[in-house]
């Protein structure tokens, strides 16, 4: 059995990351813009690892379990397969999620949103941990999983298989975990340093896979806007942007939600779910008897209508909500339908924007200043797209909505409605704190 894949060219830039990942340095951060080739060539050391290492055990984590087997099972895994070692027989395990080859390696695949899924992973201890897509990890999973990064076994040349941890992302913005840790070499728990020869990183971007793209795509990335194409495109972090709404620090979370008084669903829709189209933006948020407001979920995504009715009413049930709240100015009575067509009877509201985005974001943003909403986990998308809203938002060509945002302060509206009795401006001077409840 072959150990090295000989079926395929690695691009100059992969052989950099195999380079990189042939160091001394336990975790190890590919990050950069789309479609560069990350994912292909992690996968395939994991692969190599396995292979050299029989009996040696592999997990690969993303947020979402669909999505690992999705992206990971039935796509990079068996392009991989098939390019470097097509004469190597193995098999996929439906029911626990996992790959075996001859030699007895395994290589698991978990998302991190399945409690009773990752339990039953993280029981096990491992020679490989990748967290695929790391940008959507909160840092709590990534750190709980590294304690099964434990397992010794040897190689077939008698050497023990070094432990490995491998992170890749489109980068976000230069608050994300990833970034305190890897370039910052800051805990993100605090002030401690972290061992930056243990900590190595690459930047690989699409132009470096350009063989391997479609020239079209590359032009599509290219005249993203400003933010979207420095991410996707350049595959740079990014601070929060001058004159923004919200900052980071305005931004505070908690995992203890007290009894809520009222639930709440809000939902931007898009009018269509075609490439280059906008989200829908579907936040839950709840209000307690304090007058204290918690964003519990965040389901915002690109679906088709009766897909986004569906999950709005799924998140309803979930969270034992009290409504749903819709803009309608796009879809007008369509969006009711879509909704009661999926239920009939379910508690609904049709809200209107009569007003810019920023005059309606504003008082939300001064109720985050006042301390008075807190996120039950961290929301990647959405906060990123909170502190990257400008006041001048309204009057520039974006070129996109903030679908996500848009969500958050139709939710934020229904639970203080006399917040938006008057614009920001007037409000801050004439009512007293009292006034916003």
């Amino acid at each position: 059995m072959p150990l090295d894949g000989t079926g395929f060219e690695l691009t100059p830039k992969q052989k950099e990351i195999r380079a990189l990942f042939s160091t001394a340095a336990r975790y190890q951060l590919v990050y950069g813009g789309s479609r560069s080739g990350k994912t292909f060539f992690i996968v395939y050391a994991i692969i190599v690892r396995a292979l050299k290492a029989p009996g040696s055990r592999h997990a690969i984590f993303r947020r979402h379990g669909v999505a690992v087997k999705q992206s990971i099972g039935k796509d990079t895994f068996k392009k991989v397969m098939e390019l470097a070692y097509p004469q190597v027989e193995y098999k996929w395990h439906e029911q626990d999620g996992y790959f075996t080859f001859p030699n007895k390696s395994e290589i698991w695949l978990a998302g991190l949103d399945d409690k009773d899924r990752v339990d039953k992973v993280l029981g096990k201890e491992y020679s490989t941990l990748y967290f695929n897509e790391a940008s959507e990890v909160p840092l709590a999973s990534y750190s709980v999983a590294l304690t099964r990064l434990a397992q010794r076994v040897k190689q077939v040349d008698g050497r023990w298989l070094p432990h490995k941890c491998y992170v890749d992302l489109n980068p976000t913005t230069s608050s994300h975990w990833t970034y305190r840790l890897w370039i910052d070499g800051v805990n993100p728990d605090g002030e401690q340093k972290v061992d930056l020869e243990n900590y190595r990183y690459i930047v690989v971007n699409p132009l470096d896979n350009m063989n391997n793209l479609d020239p079209d795509y590359i032009k599509s990335l290219r005249e993203l806007p400003e933010r979207q194409r420095q991410r996707f495109f350049y595959g740079e972090f990014t601070g929060d942007l001058e004159h923004a709404l919200w900052r980071r620090s305005f931004i505070k979370r908690t995992q203890e939600i007290p009894d809520l008084k009222r639930i709440i669903v809000a939902i931007d829709p898009a009018i269509s779910n075609d490439v280059g189209s906008d989200e829908t933006g579907i936040i839950v948020a709840g209000i307690d008897h304090d007058n204290k407001c918690y964003i519990l979920d965040d389901e915002s995504g690109k679906y088709r209508p009766e897909e986004w009715a569906r999950r709005a009413i799924s998140l309803y049930d979930t969270w034992d909500a009290d409504r749903i709240v819709a803009e309608v100015n796009q879809g007008g009575a369509m969006v009711r339908h879509t909704v009661e067509t999926q239920r009939t009877g379910i508690p609904f509201k049709e809200v209107h924007a009569s007003r810019g985005k920023v005059v309606r974001a504003e008082p939300i943003a001064g109720l985050y200043e006042q301390g008075k909403v807190f996120h039950a986990r961290e929301f990647t998308e959405l906060e990123n797209q909170m502190c990257s809203f400008t006041s001048d938002f309204d009057r520039k060509l974006q070129g996109y909505s903030p679908d996500r945002v848009d969500a958050l302060v139709w939710a934020l509206t229904e639970l203080f409605p006399r917040i938006i009795k008057k614009p920001m401006h007037n409000r801050k001077q004439a009512q007293p704190k009292a006034r916003f409840f």
